[in-house]
């Protein structure tokens, strides 16, 4: 019997897990039918319910000095090791974050942030991989246990995706003070990944959506022979300010670093992109490059700035990346040229999710048989919809849409019930973790079910999973304000987003 696979189808540096004041590679499915290879080019990645596999291609690099380097499927499964820092309170995503990690944010129905780097890694053939995280770990833990370790790990493979959350030992009582620390502090397990021969590390934020396949990156970091490769975002010059700029010399080494230049300023910033590769066109109209806060790191010089050049620099972006350049270490840009959005914002996560279900303005899909974004197997049967209308929406596994209701432009999660003559326009409803029964609903005061009641409209919000709304209620910013904190009602306004906080219970009627 084959086994079949659940799958589908970043600017300014910053502190990430600074504390706060005061679930592919996914689980195999049993199918009575074979599975058939989804990349037949050197690129595959064939997932397995006890392995990560690819074919043994090799990748050859161009002469670089002396020698030319080799970066082949089996070589960077067995010497990268793939550092995703899960970031901290995560204040910018609240309430999102109230009660999970920043990278368990669902995202697009059926995903949650993690599944993108981690993704990435898989069809990238690195199956070693970590995630730090101190706040709220829970369900973030639940997530990646459930969804990939019996798929990434094997005999010969030896592969795993870990959650590393803050701790206090004997030696170091303090949390994560910031992303260079949170990687400081596990530096004793990471070297035990270099003694079984890890040569260089993967450093990857875990609020990011994009596609990228890492091996072209490790591959011109080990050509160029640099300690530390940043990937770079060509950028023009309208946005260019508001991120992390990088200045490079002719060979595509970084000389200077400037956060957040403007001015006179900003323009020093300008550089010929055509030497990372962009094309000439591109070149011309975009002229900065921006850090997305990704990096590959050789594993003897990480160790060497954290725990003897820079023992007390708590932020990658900040502090070890420009003091690396000061004390002469060679650091490379490399030039990433596809879709690329932090969406650390609760601006940026409604934007970005709603660009997903609009032909129009989508730049990231989630149907790429060649690099599929993977997630947990939840066994969910189709969703129903009955006489509904929906337009321009992705609708996620196991909803009931009921009859006389309208969904547009929106993005509807799993297990979301919406109730009959219901109108979600623009909109994220996260759905639910699980199916409720009716005597589980006798609990609630006037048995209020999850999803949204007969005769509401929700527009311009996100609903988190496991709220209530009642009937005929409007959720659509009468007022129109930008920012309003109602949580102890158990919603916010956050950019004008109506924002409606997990487990919430909204009564029928109410107007928002």
């Amino acid at each position: 019997m084959a086994i079949a696979q659940k799958c589908s189808q970043g600017l300014s540096s910053k502190s990430a897990f600074a504390p706060m004041k005061g679930s592919p590679a996914c689980r195999p499915v049993r199918a009575a039918h074979a599975t058939r290879s989804v990349r037949p080019s050197s690129r595959v990645v064939d997932v397995r319910a006890q392995a990560v596999s690819a074919p043994a291609a090799t990748v050859t690099a161009k002469e670089s000095g002396a020698s030319s380097a080799r970066v082949s499927n089996e070589d960077i499964n067995k010497t990268v090791l793939s550092i995703i820092l899960g970031g901290g309170a995560g204040t910018r995503l609240y309430p999102l974050t109230k009660k999970r990690a920043k990278p368990a944010v669902p995202l697009g129905a059926n995903y949650r942030l993690i599944d993108i780097p981690v993704s990435n890694c898989i069809n990238s053939n690195i199956t070693k991989i970590y995630c730090l995280t101190q706040f709220n770990s829970a369900s973030l833990n639940r997530h990646l246990s459930q969804a990939y370790n019996s798929s990434v790990g094997g005999y010969n493979s030896r592969g795993f995706v870990e959650v590393l959350a803050a701790s206090q030992s004997s030696q170091n009582k303090n949390w994560f003070q910031g992303t260079a620390d949170a990687v400081r502090q596990y530096m004793w397990l990471f070297e035990e990944a270099v003694r079984d021969g890890v040569e260089d590390f993967l450093i990857l934020s875990g609020d990011h959506l994009y596609r990228m396949d890492y091996r072209d990156f490790v591959r011109k970091h080990r050509e160029s022979g640099a300690a530390i490769t940043i990937a770079a975002l060509p950028s023009e010059e309208r946005i260019a300010s508001a991120f992390g700029l990088m200045k490079i010399d002719s060979t595509g080494r970084v000389v200077e670093f400037a956060e957040k230049p403007k001015g006179e300023a900003l323009q020093r910033m300008k550089v010929d992109t055509t030497i990372l590769g962009v094309d000439p066109e591109t070149a011309k109209a975009k002229p900065f490059i921006a850090s997305m806060g990704i990096y590959v790191m050789q594993a003897k010089a990480l160790k060497e700035l954290l725990l003897n050049k820079m023992p007390d620099a708590n932020d990658f972006g900040n502090e070890v990346i420009p003091g690396a350049n000061a004390q002469g270490m060679k650091i490379q840009a490399f030039a990433f040229q596809g879709y690329w959005e932090d969406i650390g914002t609760v601006e940026a996560f409604y934007n970005s999710n709603l660009a997903l279900a609009n032909p129009a303005k989508a730049q990231f899909s989630f149907y790429d048989r060649d690099a599929p974004i993977y997630t947990m197997s939840r066994f969910l049967p189709p969703s129903k919809i009955m006489e509904a209308e929906v337009v321009h929406s992705i609708i996620g596994d196991g909803c009931v849409i009921k009859s006389g209701s309208t969904v547009k432009g929106s993005v509807v999660g799993i297990r979301s019930l919406i109730g009959s003559n219901c109108t979600i326009e623009d909109s994220m409803i996260m759905g639910a973790d699980y199916y409720e029964t009716l005597e589980e609903c006798e609990y609630v005061p006037g048995c209020l079910p999850m999803g949204v009641g007969d005769g509401s409209i929700v527009r311009r919000a996100i609903v988190d999973k496991n709220a209530r709304i009642g009937e005929k209620c409007q959720i659509i910013n009468k007022e129109g304000v930008r920012e309003a904190n109602r949580e102890s009602d158990g919603w916010v306004i956050r950019d004008g987003i109506v924002v409606v906080i997990k487990d919430s219970n909204i009564p029928s009627g109410t107007i928002i």
